[in-house]
Formats: structure tokens, C-alpha cells, sequence
């Protein structure tokens, strides 16, 4: 008859077996997320440009680059596809959460500078290399993540295009910002992480409206926008407009 201590060890022993399985399974997926981060901030360094120079020229070569990058990041979505067990998504998802979010924002803002339009969940997801994997996807909730790191983002474009004398853009920008923060709004966010995200919000939405009121009051705004500029509310917060 087996004593107390083989009964344990019998129990217990498979038990360091899966630790030690999972253990492995975590070392792959952080490898690949390492390369795929480093690739990240290749891409962010590319979009930086938008930053510090006014030419077309420049900032298309920053775009063709980042799509570029992001091919060679899809391919280590391919491997991380294969990395993790099937159904463990939620197990492991902790490790490339953020930097999915990043790319989500990424992405968006490359559609923003190629179309001016806000990127869609599977458009976003095609591009970072997520779409139609068996084991990993793209979370509602990481897409919503990065559509908000793309407004704070074009809060300080709106900033850094007029300083590079280019006075058109921030009433794109103000639109747009406007128009993303009304589509949340529509959203009941229960996510606390998501909903303290959007809280703020508002404040980039302040800023591009600032600074679209600051070029009005200036004489700034090019000609042929001064009909759209007037639908736009430049009164400053507290203000009350008059009525005609």
C-alpha cells in the first residue's frame, strides 16, 4: 500500500508539469512580442515626421516605411498565431495587449494621413496582422484602446501643424476628433480601464478646438475653408456665441 508521501507526490507531480509547460509557452510568446515591439517604435519613429515636417514628400516616405514595418510585423502575429494553445487566447493575452493597442493606434493614424477617415476594426486588423488567425484576434476593447491613443495623437498634430505653418490641417483635425468623440459617446463603456481612457477624451477634443479658434480670431484659416470654419464652434469654453 502507497504511504502519505507517494499519494502526494503522485497528486502534485503533474502539477509542475503544467507549470512548467505553461512556463515555456510564455518565454516563446514574449520573444515574439519583443521583436514585434522593437518594430513598433521603428514605426513610430517613421510616423514622427509628421512632427517636423510640412512636405508631402517626407510624409509619404514615413507612411510607405511604416506599412512596410508593419508586413514584417504581421509575420510575427503568424508565429505568435501558432505560439498560443488553442482557447488560452484570454490566458496569455496579457503579454501583447498593449502593444496590439499601440498598433491599432498606429494603424489608424496612417489611414488618417493617407484618407482622413477613421480606421474600421477589420481594416485595423488586417493591417497589424490579426485577421482571420485561429488562436489570437483583435479585442473590441484593444481597437476602442487605440482609436483614443489616435486622438491624443492628432491633439498634438493639430499643435505641430501650425507651428510648421500648415493652418489647414487642425480643422481636420478638429472635425475628426469631434466626430470620434460623438461615437463614443453613443458607447455605455463598462471597461474601467476603457471608460478612464475616454474621460479623457474631452480634453483633446478642447485642445483641437482651441487651437482652430486661436488661427479664426488670427485670420489664420485658409480662404477656401471659411465657410466649413463657420460651422465650427470656436467660442472659447464659458463663452456664449450670439445669436443672429
Amino acid at each position: 500500500m502507497a504511504g502519505p508521501d507517494k499519494i502526494i507526490a503522485d497528486i502534485f507531480s503533474p502539477f509542475q508539469d503544467h507549470i512548467n509547460a505553461e512556463q515555456d509557452v510564455r518565454e516563446v510568446i514574449r520573444n515574439i512580442i519583443k521583436e514585434i515591439e522593437k518594430s513598433t517604435r521603428d514605426i513610430i519613429t517613421n510616423l514622427q515626421v509628421i512632427h517636423s515636417q510640412s512636405n508631402c514628400e517626407y510624409i509619404h516616405h514615413g507612411i510607405m516605411k511604416s506599412r512596410e514595418i508593419m508586413q514584417g510585423i504581421a509575420k510575427g502575429f503568424e508565429e505568435l498565431d501558432k505560439a498560443v494553445p488553442p482557447g488560452e487566447y484570454y490566458r496569455y493575452n496579457d503579454h501583447w495587449r498593449f502593444s496590439i493597442q499601440r498598433l491599432c493606434f498606429l494603424a489608424g493614424l496612417i489611414v488618417f494621413l493617407e484618407k482622413g477617415i477613421l480606421i474600421e476594426r477589420t481594416t485595423a486588423s488586417e493591417m497589424i496582422g490579426v485577421s482571420n488567425k485561429q488562436n489570437i484576434h483583435l479585442d473590441l476593447e484593444d481597437y476602442l484602446m487605440g482609436l483614443l491613443n489616435l486622438a491624443s495623437e492628432l491633439s498634438r498634430f493639430a499643435v505641430s501643424s501650425v507651428i510648421l505653418g500648415d493652418f489647414s490641417r487642425p480643422l481636420q483635425i478638429s472635425k475628426f476628433v469631434g466626430e470620434l468623440n460623438a461615437g463614443f459617446r453613443l458607447l455605455n463603456l463598462k471597461n474601467d480601464s476603457l471608460r478612464k481612457r475616454f474621460d479623457a477624451l474631452k480634453y483633446d477634443v478642447r485642445k483641437t478646438e482651441e487651437v482652430v479658434y486661436d488661427l479664426s480670431i488670427r485670420g489664420l484659416i485658409p480662404g477656401s475653408l471659411q465657410s466649413e470654419e463657420t460651422n465650427i464652434d470656436t467660442s472659447q469654453p464659458g463663452e456664449t456665441k450670439p445669436t443672429e
